[in-house]
């Protein structure tokens, strides 16, 4: 199947955006409607999480990649589905059944309270019902569906707003925002289903057995392999949370997981990422496109830290006038863990992609070394500072945790054969976030604590990023227009416009008007700028680099081409595909 890393990216970083949007409607009215059960709830919401990685991570993970791969084998598709199916069916019985019988035989209660016992019968519903939603979004997304399985969560979203918000706001507390969760999730798994069923018939998925040549160990092995990552990975920003709560008190749990809430922002393009880019990245390694896997990796690094860092000085300047028009006034103690967390945040936003390639390869065993060595590490300082400190030693011994977590995986990158660092031209970007940091602060300061700051500060703040990004080499022209050119009209009209009166004025670069970053399927496009450090000093060295740099501006365009051409096809065959089931 074709497949358009672009197309997969905007559709899930469109929907996060969105998913924000909702988070900051949902957020304050539940801390309001739960009053001081918001601590019970992320608390009870943290364990969860913990818990379905062994119910899910592996089930999720396994069917996006080996369903992404283009194997020689009749009816891979329908194995891999049913496969993954019948092992999601299992593990969600057995998750289910535990977590019921921990409630039953008092092991819940005796350790957090009566009024868990409650929570955890209706989180052993949740269990079921969750683990059929992330295998039918996976399974979309593996097939490339990713303008299917990304407005699921939006859907989920939603229903969880109107009715567990809905039920809080009536007073059913915590159960009702239980209940809520397991609404959107059997509503998202029914629909979900039913799209699956329109590519791959799960009636034959489940009833047929793959024959003996399957290979079941290796999916099996990778299955065990994603759930020690991705418990490692879920424990960094989850164990804080749980050991602040049986560490510390209620009110400061409630308080730092708002922290989370607003300092995780950074990573929505990141997540991004991280979701498209493990199976789309499998056939890359697959055909062993070395070149191609090196020049997207350090791409994404330099996005993602340009972006980042954007967000991370928007989210310390503005979040003390933030917190008390979004919180309740006492949540305005949520702003000194923030800050704390912050430059953490930026380090594991960068690590995320650069995980999802690594995963995408399928050699896990070094990826867990890292993330692992940095979950200990988590452990070990949350239990050191959190004793002492309350919720800024948890958020001091978290973000150190979270920064780690990029230098480990720069080194588990190149030990699995990519370099994410070279060319991602992370010292120009991290230079004009300085410069850009300082004139944004002042800014905000000068329009005071009030609705208009919020209003002002983030295009005004962008806009002069973009400035010290351009002016400091982090960032192209080019690139900025290939991104417009990119957008629905009509922003893209507007990006064209602007490249044909580029194209025209920079002459310099030769009759040929060549200057065109690629897409390379990427998320994001552009061309790749040679080191040209001697270029000064001698004129042959800039001749060779001027020509070098023309191939690639060439070579990108035909990248750029065959993307578009990769997407016409690939609706072509969807249109084949309906017709061909009577639709």
């Amino acid at each position: 199947m074709k497949r358009s890393i672009t197309r997969g990216f905007l559709s899930i970083v469109s929907i996060k955006f969105l998913l924000i949007g909702l988070d900051f409607l949902s957020s304050p009215l539940l801390t309001r409607f739960l009053g001081e059960g918001y601590g019970d709830y992320a608390i009870l919401m943290s364990i969860f999480a913990v818990y379905m990685i062994f119910v899910s991570s592996g089930v999720g993970d396994g069917v996006r990649k080996y369903v992404a791969e283009e194997r020689d084998r009749a009816h891979w598709d329908e194995h891999v589905v049913g496969f993954y199916l019948r092992m999601a069916i299992l593990l969600a019985a057995i998750g289910c059944l535990g977590l019921a019988l921990a409630a039953q035989t008092g092991i819940v209660t005796s350790r957090l309270g009566t009024s868990y016992r409650t929570y955890f019968y209706l989180l052993s519903l949740l269990v079921f019902t969750s683990q059929f939603r992330e295998y039918t979004r996976r399974t979309l997304m593996g097939f490339g569906l990713e303008r299917y399985s990304e407005p699921l969560l939006f859907l989920d979203k939603i229903l969880f707003i109107v009715v567990g918000v809905g039920l809080a706001f009536r007073g059913h507390g915590v159960q009702g925002v239980l209940i809520g969760h397991m609404t959107g999730a059997v509503t998202t798994s029914i629909v979900g289903l039913a799209l699956i069923n329109r590519t791959v018939s799960l009636r034959t998925a489940l009833a047929k057995i793959p024959p003996k040549d399957f290979p079941r160990r290796e999916l099996f092995t990778f299955n065990a392999l994603s759930i020690i990552l991705i418990l490692c990975l879920t424990s960094l920003y989850e164990l804080d949370v749980m050991m602040l709560g049986v560490l510390g008190t209620t009110q400061e749990t409630a308080y730092y997981k708002i922290s989370l809430t607003i300092a995780e922002f950074l990573w929505i393009v990141p997540l991004a990422l991280q979701n498209v880019l493990l199976h789309s990245t499998s056939n890359i390694w697959s055909n062993r496109n070395y070149e191609r896997i090196n020049s997207l990796a350090a791409r994404v690094t330099r996005y993602t830290l340009l972006f980042t860092l954007l967000l991370g000085i928007g989210i310390g300047t503005l979040a003390p006038v933030a917190l008390p028009i979004v919180y309740p006034d006492e949540y305005i103690a949520s702003y000194g863990p923030i800050l704390l967390l912050l430059p953490g945040c930026v380090g594991f936003a960068l690590a995320r992609p650069i995980l999802a390639i690594g995963q995408g390869k399928g050699d896990l065993h070094v990826l867990i070394a890292s993330t692992g060595a940095a979950a200990v590490g988590n452990i070990v300082l949350n239990a050191l500072l959190i004793p002492q400190y309350g919720m800024y030693g948890a958020a001091v011994a978290t973000s150190i945790s979270y920064g780690t977590m990029f230098v480990f995986h720069v080194w588990s990158a190149r030990k699995i054969g990519f370099d994410p660092v070279t060319g991602a031209r992370i010292p120009q970007v991290i230079f004009a976030g300085g410069v850009a940091a300082l004139p944004i602060g002042l800014l905000a300061r000068l329009l005071g604590d009030s609705v208009f700051s919020l209003v002002i500060v983030p295009p005004v703040g962008a806009a002069i990023f973009l400035v010290a990004a351009v002016v400091v080499g982090a960032l192209d022209v080019e690139e900025i227009i290939a991104h417009l050119e990119t957008a629905p009209d009509p922003i893209g009209s507007f990006g064209s416009t602007l490249r044909a009166k580029f194209d025209g004025v920079d002459d310099d670069r030769g009759a040929d008007g060549h200057e065109f970053p690629g897409d390379d399927a990427s998320p994001v496009g552009e061309r790749q700028r040679p080191k040209d450090g001697n270029t000064a000093a001698k004129s042959n060295a800039g001749s060779g680099s001027d020509v070098r740099e023309r191939l690639e501006t060439i070579e990108t365009r035909i990248e750029r081409q065959r993307d578009r051409l990769e997407s016409q096809q690939e609706t072509i065959e969807q249109l084949i595909d309906e017709l061909r089931r009577g639709r």
